[in-house]
This record gives structure tokens, C-alpha cells and sequence, in this order.
């Protein structure tokens, strides 16, 4: 007869499964196993299964082989440790893109590397993409990820850090292509974000050229990424700024990137209105490209405000072409186009005209989210009139933008002026294109693509603010970008080959799924066994669609190290 147990030990309860036995006519008790901690197992839906499943492995080894599993100390036990096998996943996609390849090609034969530069990046790669954490920290928990047990030292990932810098181009160029071949990859639309990302550093001046933040915190290093995407989210390639870059330095680089080692003739680039400056649209149409920008209505003429005020000419979109139009724009959408010259001087006050379509919209829902960001502004500009001494002319950004000086007094009131001119724009918003042989509902969509796609720089961005080490130089800092970049490729790869399989699983959800394949390895006797964790959610669809077969329910260690043999 064999039972769970729950014993008291150290002001904790612990979780054993125990078995009964007669020995010379009277009834014993052995333990089977120790599973460790109630308060943690508890939350584990995976534990009752695991019950049950070790009834019938030790019933079934104590039938046939009446050896097999008696225990008769405790000694003889040991606590289960969780290893994670999900990680084979992004192996496969890892060794289809073919990026083991690279790494253990002619740059790492070259740079004369001893360790095995391949094991480590991945190792950092999936560390990022399973629970982002520092290098250090990722030293500690290689073990976690069943397989990597052997000798990584902490030198080698930082040695690796220094290898992915020096090899970020190329790397960047082999993936392109990989992606062009397994994918099919077309790309005439991209997307461009620029994003600051603050890093915390002990030794600054190592990093002189890597720009400061802008309250010069001495130990604060500022870096801007500009970076590429393509229409199904995923990276292309980025650049790194020092952090007081201006824009249209960055937009010199990427188009440079994008003609010269992407060899790409066709596109439309994609931005938020961060990079509408007229010189970057110069830019963009110099180098042969189109662009779709988000417009500052604001500031625009007065006869373009007469005519988005003007309820004339205003068409409704076509639901049927625009399949979730009310989801995106509620329940009341119009739009008119306007056509107008854009005219551009260069730094010669030389004139540069650009034909553009000037999109101009109306959304009930943008209309709601547009008041309701007010209002909270106006509040907080109220809550600042009451405590004067936090206003500082500084900015008229944020809540500021609603406070003005009393006439010939230096006292702050509320601009009501201010608050009346913006809800007039409630609801509108504007975009303008070069394209102008791409018809509206192509134009909002691509548009609103950028939307969806700034969510997955949210990603890269979150992945990137793990405050790094202190002994961070320049070059790990850049290497620490080429791992951000691989697992933000890796991920958004999955996500697109769900996608096309028609098993749309959110980044979320594939990290749930992801983290729950586990074994729980124990050993008896000195003999270590594997016992798989119950799989959450979309685990399953995501092996199936990966062609991984997962790994039975109980197995030897070596058998488990045959199973991630796709890994090895």
C-alpha cells in the first residue's frame, strides 16, 4: 500500500510518498520519495499527476523486480530538482536557422575561441527568453536547463559577450538570408522604432563614447536602438547610438543598412511620428524609399485644420476590406485624403518638394482614449497648482502643457484656452504617406501594424533593461545586444510559425508554455530518473507544430540525455 505523508521537519511541512510492507509479520513504513516543500509544491498542478504516475512506476518495479525500489533509509533519496527540457524548442528553431552554424564557423576558428561559443549564446539566449536575468545570475542557473550541467564558466560568457560583438554584422546578414530562404521572407514594408535604453555602470568612462543619460548620473550610460522589423514582427537587423544621437542621424544609418547590406531597392518604412522630421522624409525618398508616418495635426496649417474640422468629404471605411475596423476604431470611423505638397530645405535653404497623401481620421475610440488622457493631465495640472512649488517652467510637456503665467505675474493658473484647443482634436489623427498609389484601408493597416509591432519593441526593450553587472565593458554591452537580438528573433520566429499553422499562441502564453516543460529528476539508490511535469496550455500545439516529440513520462537520466539529443 503506498500513500503520501506529510511530516513536520524545521518549521516546514514536507511532502513524501511512502509505501507500507510487513517484515516478519508486523507492518513497516519506507519512503519512496521526498518531494520537498508543501507551501511550494501546493500550487503545482503538475504534483497529483506525478502522484500517481510513481504509484504505478514503483508498483510496477516492485512486482517485477522486487529490488528495483526499496528504499530503506532516507539516505538512499534525494529532493526532486526541476530541469527545464522546453528549451529544445528554440534549439530546433536555433539549429534551423542555422545560427550554430555561424557560430562555430570561421569567426569563432579564427578569433582562436577554446570553448564552445555555440552552448554558451544559446545558454544566454534562452536564459533571456525563459526569465531575463543577469550574467551572473544565468552562471548560477545553467543547471536549471536539463543537458547544460557541464563546465561553463562564468569567463566564457563574458568572453562570448565579447565574440558576438565583434561578429554583430555578419551575423546580422546571415540571419537575412537564412530568414529570405526558410521563410520566404518578403520585404517591402518596415517597420523603424527608436527607443533609449538606460544601463547602470560602474565605470563610465570605459563607455565615454556610449553618450551619457541626460541627468548625467555619472553611472548611468544611455544607449538609442534603431531598429528594423519586418511585417510579421520580426527583427531584421538594429543599430546602436551613443545616447544624445539626434534622429536623423539614426535615419542616415538604417537606410544605409537597409540598401548596402540588406540590398533591398523597394520599401516603405514604417514610424511613429518620433521620426516624422521633414529631413528624415528627405532622407527616406533620396535613398529611394517611401514612407508612412504618423502626422503632428497640432501643428499643422491652418487651411489643412479647416478642412479636419470640416465635416465634408468625410468617407466611411469599408468593413468588409478592414475585417476588424470596430475592434480598432470603435464604432464610428471616417476618413478623407488630402493631397498636398510637402516641401522640405535642405541646409542650403534648397527647396525639396515630396507629393504626399495626408490621411486624415476620425475614431469613436480614439476619440474616448483621447479624453480620457486629458482629463487625467488636467488633474494632475490641478494637483500641481496646489503644490506650487513643484511647478518649474522647465517643459510644457505632460501635465505642464495646462498650466500658464497669470499676465505680468510670475503666479501659475490653469489654461483653460489650452484644455478647450485640445478637445476640439478629440479623436483625430492623422497620417501621411509617399505612397500615394496605396489605397487607404493598405495605408491605416500598415499603419496599424506599426501599433501592433511596438508592442513587440516593448519586448526587445524589457529584455534589454536587465540592468546589466558592473563590470560591463562597451563591447559586452553590445554583446548583450546581439543576445537580446537572437532571442527576440527565436521568439518572434515561433510566434510567426504558430501563426501560419493557424495556432496563434500570445508571447505570453509561449513562455508559460515553454517554462512548464520540466522534468523532475530524482535519484534512488544513486541512480538518477526523470519524471515529466504535466504540460501547460498550448505546449502540446507548439511541439506539434515543431515536429518535436515530446519525452515520455518517466525515463533513466541517460535516457533523458538521448531524448535532448536534437539539442546536443
Amino acid at each position: 500500500h503506498m500513500f503520501v505523508k506529510i511530516t513536520n521537519a524545521g518549521g516546514y511541512q514536507y511532502v513524501r510518498l511512502v509505501e507500507n510492507y510487513r517484515e516478519n509479520g508486523k507492518v513497516k513504513q519506507r519512503v519512496l520519495f521526498n518531494f520537498g516543500r508543501l507551501d511550494i509544491l501546493k500550487d503545482d498542478p503538475a504534483f497529483k499527476n506525478i502522484v500517481k504516475k510513481l504509484s504505478d512506476i514503483v508498483a510496477e518495479t516492485t512486482t517485477e523486480n522486487a529490488k528495483a525500489v526499496t528504499i530503506e533509509s532516507e539516505e538512499d533519496i534525494s529532493d526532486a530538482v526541476v530541469k527545464n527540457w522546453g528549451y529544445i524548442v528554440y534549439r530546433k528553431l536555433w539549429q534551423e536557422l542555422e545560427i550554430d552554424k555561424f557560430l562555430k564557423g570561421k569567426a569563432a576558428k579564427e578569433r582562436k575561441i577554446k570553448f564552445d561559443v555555440d552552448k554558451v549564446s544559446f545558454l544566454m539566449t534562452i536564459q533571456r527568453l525563459i526569465e531575463p536575468m543577469s550574467k551572473l545570475r544565468t552562471y548560477h542557473q545553467r543547471s536549471k536547463y536539463f543537458g547544460f550541467e557541464e563546465d561553463i564558466d562564468l569567463n566564457q560568457l563574458y568572453r562570448c559577450l565579447d565574440f558576438l560583438d565583434s561578429v554583430k554584422e555578419d551575423l546580422e546578414t546571415y540571419l537575412y538570408q537564412r530568414n529570405k530562404d526558410l521563410f520566404k521572407m518578403v520585404v517591402d514594408v518596415v517597420f523603424y522604432d527608436v527607443t533609449t535604453i538606460y544601463f547602470e555602470s560602474c565605470r563610465a568612462d570605459e563607455l565615454k563614447n556610449f553618450g551619457f543619460s541626460k541627468d548625467n548620473k555619472v553611472n548611468e550610460v544611455q544607449v538609442v536602438l534603431g531598429l528594423l522589423v519586418d511585417k510579421e514582427g520580426r527583427p531584421i537587423g538594429y543599430e546602436l547610438f551613443p545616447g544624445n544621437t539626434i534622429d536623423s542621424k539614426t535615419m542616415v544609418k538604417i537606410l544605409r543598412k537597409l540598401k548596402e547590406k540588406f540590398s533591398i531597392d523597394k520599401i516603405i518604412i514604417v514610424a511613429d511620428k518620433g521620426l516624422n522630421s521633414r529631413i528624415n522624409l528627405k532622407m527616406i525618398k533620396e535613398a529611394g524609399y517611401d514612407y508612412i508616418v504618423a502626422s503632428r495635426l497640432k501643428n499643422a496649417s491652418k487651411e489643412i485644420l479647416d478642412e479636419v474640422f470640416n465635416e465634408e468629404g468625410y468617407k466611411r471605411l469599408d468593413g468588409k476590406r478592414c475585417l476588424n475596423a470596430e475592434e480598432i476604431y470603435g464604432d464610428e470611423f471616417k476618413y478623407k485624403v488630402l493631397e498636398r505638397t510637402n516641401i522640405v530645405k535642405d541646409e542650403e535653404g534648397k527647396e525639396f518638394k515630396i507629393e504626399e497623401n495626408l490621411i486624415i481620421t476620425y475614431s469613436s475610440k480614439r476619440a474616448k482614449k483621447d479624453k480620457e488622457d486629458r482629463e487625467r493631465l488636467v488633474r494632475k495640472a490641478k494637483e500641481l497648482l496646489e503644490n506650487k512649488g513643484s511647478i518649474t517652467a522647465l517643459e510644457k510637456k505632460g501635465a505642464r502643457k495646462y498650466l500658464k503665467k497669470k499676465s505680468k505675474s510670475e503666479e501659475y493658473v490653469l489654461d483653460e484656452e489650452a484644455i478647450k484647443r485640445d478637445e476640439k482634436f478629440d479623436g483625430y489623427y492623422a497620417i501621411q504617406t509617399s505612397k500615394k498609389d496605396m489605397d487607404v484601408e493598405e495605408v491605416l493597416g500598415a499603419y496599424h501594424d506599426l501599433w501592433k509591432i511596438e508592442q513587440s519593441f516593448r519586448v526587445m526593450k524589457s529584455c534589454l533593461e536587465v540592468r546589466p553587472i558592473y563590470h560591463f565593458t562597451e563591447s559586452r554591452i553590445k554583446g548583450h545586444f546581439v543576445i537580446c537580438f537572437l532571442a527576440f528573433l527565436l521568439q518572434r520566429t515561433l510566434e510567426y510559425i504558430l501563426r501560419r499553422k493557424g495556432k496563434g499562441i500570445s508571447s505570453e502564453r509561449i513562455m508559460e508554455a515553454i517554462y512548464s516543460m520540466n522534468f523532475f529528476e530524482i535519484e534512488i539508490k544513486g541512480k538518477k530518473y526523470l519524471i515529466k511535469q504535466r504540460i501547460e496550455g498550448g505546449a502540446g500545439d507548439i511541439l506539434n507544430v515543431m515536429k518535436i516529440k515530446g519525452p515520455k513520462n518517466f525515463m533513466t537520466y541517460e535516457e533523458g540525455l538521448e531524448f535532448i539529443g536534437i539539442s546536443k
